[in-house]
């Protein structure tokens, strides 16, 4: 689903003063280049300033009309396809800036031409013009803007082109090409192609085939073997098979078949029956890279229908893939830096005439966002930031949902209590769509769009038609309305998009007139300024920029607005408020004055600001909130939360709060739900008023709700206590002592099924996160208690702290062993335990037994975790041996043993020698079982 809003991304717009009627154009960098439609056969260049001014910098001739043309940012060179006497020509154009300084000089050069010494010195102040012949006329071309590679499609065929950098002297550095790679694919006419960091998008009118070129580790003398292998993993399908199931469409007598739609993702991409063979064209070196495909995505769509027919004009359109990179702590997106550049995301962009598609393609291949237009479309450029689309009559801007995507691939705490952004899945929005006279063609950069336009009152006439014809019997008697030879005019305009704050307080603003009434509309308004922002701070341009500073601040900005949303608004996603408070920098006293209003005791609370407050509370010591302040928190926990006060009254924040208002309110909820602890705390409060005998009552009543307890009943806040103690404790002989006592609660409450009376302060997860003595819980112990009693939930909490206890290096195992005795036959749990224990006293082929005989489909996780340094061998020792003997008594009826088995041969294959390995095996063992493992060992010692 698509939001529309009326909102104003364009800014001003320019004219570029062509002298001819432009049929190409591209950026670049800082400029823009026009290859003319006349017959001139030239290429004007323009150098782009600000606010999109443009000044000429010069022109060059070309070899016939531009058929299609690209920029590499790397390398700084322009490529085109050229036409000339009906043959098509690759050429590359070098050094084209020395036009600028008024030399015309050029020089023309086969690709991996030898330059010669003696007129080397001149290629300083010529442009030079790389020819690049191929056996078939090339189609289409992609630059990386990685490395400044290049990818031609041809028929059958895509070929890769390497740029090579040639050290003439110290003074000279010339740029060339090498082939180095062809990816044959039958059957395939490339419409289009996009390159990035070996990920490569083809597309044909109605196919996506999405690739990665991975690299396969070989030695020098085995570069031959290695190419050999890789250029047959995937076997064409031969002639007598009949025609690939990808060609379409498919013709039967005077009919046209159409294949129904798939959509392949990952893994299951390879089902597309689309095989490929990889040559390489490059001499074998100890440098040479040796490739292996790997299939990413397949789409196929069919033709739009309707009750006429079929509509002709249904043809994919605009393949991109837009990079977004990590250098170093800062994400930098679509453009170079001065450092190498890790990819951190990758998506890629095709569009339908009605409907585009946005996926990403990096770590995980999934679709992000659908795009619905209103109506048909020509031509759309993705960006970081936008989606901008042209159709026949207008300009249109859409959201993207990068910067959420990427986010989430480069920091780990986002969708936690920490961080947040808005939600990949959230629903995309036009933000604009700008009339325009007949758009032909858009590309974009920096903060330009570039559109060129042809008015023609025909033209626009017959647009408004309806444009569905019968699909005719054959696919080639299908042609478009060529344009008329009397065209009253077009233009090329440079569009500036406004500036990131600007937009961001336009929607901010917009935001505020749904606030009362769709609350939903306003947060999604609000996340979309926040990804507009978050998108320009990953920018590679980000940390030079002069609004450096007022995006950090629109960012904290941001992102209290979406705090205040989920902290106002009964939404299922109030808990999002915690993040994205501590996001602002906001503190509780300000977030405080945001949201409440002074002296108004029947506003309601919803769940998102209580969520935060409880958190905050008692999670962030630092901050110590004034009188007036603390008042104001008990007063709302009184009217949203009344049984939490005597825990919000414990922490450090409200020290300064009124201990009279405290004791009134917690007279009131004393009549409602008295307990232990709010006796305590009135206690507490009274001591705070100096009133030493309501503290003696209180006392008393403390003394009386004990004694009414069992006598083994050590009270939830004596733990609590205890529990806080050792987050801060740090003398030795107390640790130790407070060490056994929590330890001994925990056993007592387990063993005996014991509930505590009241809400434990800390949670395990909290413990583990504040407490050094706590340690994060192992994984095998997690999957044991994945498949633990019901019963054990109950106890959930008591269970994880005694096992993060445990985990951790503070506690004195053969200490606490009589304590733990009560547990030993406590099914699951007390399993956990004993191997805890035995682990730590160093017993590991005891808790091995333990576990194969109990829980077998844990020991392999256990011995990942734990079979480490001195212990590693006990892999091939112990557990080996123990998995082959137990699997042999059990044969075929305990698949868990001999999936553990074949896990631990893998792991054991790549740690010994071939020699040790093979004398580890059962003599009696089945061949086909042991022998894969086998070929792994000695795979692996051949790629060393």
């Amino acid at each position: 689903m698509v939001q529309l809003y009326n909102l104003h991304p364009f800014g001003s717009q320019r004219v570029v003063p062509c002298k001819q009627e432009p049929a190409r154009f591209c950026c670049g960098r800082d400029v823009l280049f026009v290859a003319s439609a006349a017959a001139s056969c030239r290429v004007e260049v323009f150098a782009v300033r600000d606010q999109g001014r443009c000044e000429p910098l010069g022109s060059f001739a070309t070899l016939g009309p531009v058929l299609r043309m690209a920029h590499s940012h790397a390398g700084d060179y322009l490529v085109t396809i050229e036409e000339k006497s009906k043959a098509t020509f690759l050429r590359a154009y070098m050094n084209w800036r020395c036009m600028s300084a008024g030399s015309s000089r050029v020089c023309v050069r086969m690709v991996g031409h030898k330059m010669e010494e003696s007129y080397s010195e001149t290629l300083k102040e010529q442009m030079s013009i790389v020819e690049m012949p191929l056996s078939d006329p090339p189609l289409c071309i992609s630059c990386c803007p990685v490395n400044g590679d290049l990818l031609v499609g041809c028929k059958n065929k895509l070929v890769m082109f390497c740029l090579k950098y040639l050290v003439i002297n110290q003074n000279l550095t010339v740029l060339d090409f090498e082939r180095s790679l062809i990816l044959h694919i039958d059957n395939l006419i490339p419409a289009e192609v996009a390159f990035c960091a070996r990920h490569i998008a083809v597309t044909t009118e109605l196919d996506v085939l999405i690739l990665k070129l991975e690299l396969v580790q070989q030695s020098a003398d085995r570069t031959e073997q290695c190419a050999h292998r890789v250029s047959t993993l995937e076997t064409p399908v031969s002639g007598d098979e009949g025609p690939s199931t990808h060609t379409l469409p498919l013709e039967v007598d005077k009919f046209i078949v159409c294949q129904k739609p798939v959509e392949l993702l990952g893994e299951e991409s390879k089902l597309c029956e689309i095989p490929i063979t990889l040559e390489s064209t490059e001499l074998p070196t100890e440098d040479t890279k040796c490739f292996q495909v790997r299939y990413l995505l397949f789409r196929r769509f069919t033709p739009d229908q309707s009750p006429f027919g079929f509509c002709e004009e249904t043809k994919l359109h605009s393949v991109q893939l837009l990079p977004v990179y990590q250098t170093g702590s800062s994400v930098t997106a679509h453009e170079e830096t001065e450092n190498k550049r890790e990819l951190l995301s990758l998506f890629c962009f095709f569009s339908l005439p009605h409907v585009g598609y946005l996926y990403s393609v990096g770590k995980l291949v999934e679709l992000i966002s659908t795009y619905q237009y209103s109506e048909k479309s020509e031509q759309a450029v993705l960006t970081p930031q936008f989606l901008h689309v042209i159709t026949s009559e207008n300009l249109q801007c859409f959201t993207v949902r990068c910067s959420a995507a990427a986010a989430r691939d480069e920091d780990p705490y986002i969708d936690t209590t920490v961080k947040a952004c808005p939600p990949v899945a959230l629903d995309v929005c036009t933000l604009r769509m700008q009339l325009f006279i007949g758009p032909r063609a858009i590309c974009h950069f920096k903060n330009h769009i570039i559109l060129l336009t042809k008015a023609d009152t025909e033209d626009i006439t017959e647009r408004r038609k309806p444009a569905r014809r019968m699909l005719s019997r054959k696919a080639d008697s299908i042609k478009s309305r060529t344009n008329s030879e009397s065209e009253p005019g077009w233009n090329l305009y440079i569009i500036n998009t406004v500036s990131t704050i600007q937009l961001y307080r336009e929607m901010v603003e917009y935001s505020k007139t749904y606030e009362n009434v769709k609350t939903e509309s306003c947060i999604h308004l609000l996340s979309e300024a926040h990804l507009l922002v978050r998108a320009a701070i990953m920018d590679p341009s980000f940390l030079k920029s002069d609004e450096k500073e007022e995006l950090l601040r629109a960012f904290r900005e941001s992102c209290a607005f979406l705090g205040d949303c989920y902290s106002r608004f009964d939404t299922k996603d109030y808990h999002l408020a915690l993040p994205y408070y501590r996001m602002s920098g906001l503190s509780m006293a300000e977030v405080l004055e945001r949201l409440v209003s002074e002296g108004d005791e029947i506003q309601k609370y919803e769940r998102g600001f209580i969520f935060y407050l409880t958190h905050s509370l008692n999670e962030d010591f630092k901050e110590e909130l004034s009188k007036e302040s603390a008042n104001r928190v008990l007063q709302i926990f009184y009217l949203a939360d009344p049984l939490q006060l005597p825990h919000i009254l414990c922490s450090p924040c409200m020290r300064n709060v009124c201990p009279s208002t405290a004791v009134k309110y917690l007279q009131k909820v004393e009549k409602i739900m008295p307990s232990v602890v709010l006796t305590l705390t009135k206690a507490f409060m009274a001591l705070k008023m100096g009133d030493l005998a309501m503290y003696e009552h209180e006392m008393d009543s403390y003394k009386e709700m004990l004694c009414s307890n069992s006598e083994n009943t050590i009270p939830q806040l004596l733990v609590d206590f205890w529990e806080a103690l050792l987050v801060v404790c740090s003398q030795e002989e107390i640790l130790k002592e407070l060490l056994l006592r929590v330890t001994s609660q925990y056993v007592w409450r387990i063993s005996n099924k014991q509930i505590p009376e009241t809400k434990p302060l800390k949670t395990a997860e909290d413990l583990i996160n504040s407490c050094n003595h706590f340690g994060l819980i192992s994984p095998w112990v997690t999957s044991i208690m994945s498949v633990g009693s019901p019963s054990d939930k109950d106890y959930c909490e008591d269970i994880s702290k005694l096992q993060s206890l445990l985990c951790s290096q503070s506690i004195n195992i053969a200490s606490v062993l009589p304590v733990l005795e009560p547990l030993r036959e406590a099914g699951n749990v007390g399993l956990t335990i004993h191997v805890l224990c035995n682990t730590r006293l160093g017993k590991y082929e005891e808790a091995i037994d333990e576990l194969l005989k109990t829980c077998p489909d844990a020991a392999v996780l256990y011995a990942q975790h734990e079979l480490k340094d001195d212990s590693r061998a006990l892999w091939w020792n112990k557990l080996l041996p123990e998995l082959c003997k137990r699997t042999r008594l059990n044969g075929n009826d305990c698949p868990v043993l001999i999936s553990s088995l074949k896990e631990t041969l893998s792991v054991v294959a790549m740690e010994l020698e071939l020699r040790d390995f093979l004398s580890l095996l059962p003599e009696d063992g089945t061949a086909a079982f042991f022998l894969p493992h086998l070929l792994h060992c000695s795979q692996r010692k051949l790629l060393i």
